[in-house]
């Protein structure tokens, strides 16, 4: 897999964020969408987004989620090449001074780890097997 973008960004309601951004051309992928987020494709294979439910966003932060209206704020996401990718970056982002908001998630097909830089900004690191 090559190393892509991909934005999370929270949304008030879904479907019509869907209609929305279909409306702009970009497609879905079903796969790894469901009734809480929508995986899209803003650039076929290089930047994506996953627009989440405002509910389901929260749960994956430890702090209170940003009005966008008011003020910006995402989840930098950056696919890796291997699980041990994923480790070798997160030790470094905590050894240069981030920390860690939540262990690691192995989903089997997937692995991700996410870490908080030295300003507070998101990111996620994710490895998904190339069978999935």
């Amino acid at each position: 897999m090559k190393k892509q973008i991909i934005l999370n960004l929270p949304v008030k309601d879904l479907d019509k964020s869907k209609a929305f951004f279909s409306a702009l051309g970009f497609t879905f992928d079903d796969r790894f969408s469901g009734e809480n987020a929508a995986f899209m494709h803003i650039v076929e294979g290089t930047i994506q987004a996953m627009l989440t439910t405002e509910s389901f966003f929260q749960s994956l932060i430890d702090k209170p989620l940003a009005d966008a209206k008011q003020a910006n704020e995402l989840v930098i996401c950056l696919s890796c090449e291997s699980r041990e990718e994923v480790d070798s970056l997160i030790a470094k982002a905590v050894a240069a001074g981030g920390r860690t908001p939540h262990p690691p998630e192995d989903h089997g097909f997937m692995y991700d780890q996410g870490f908080e830089d030295i300003d507070g900004h998101l990111w996620n690191l994710v490895w998904t097997a190339p069978e999935a």
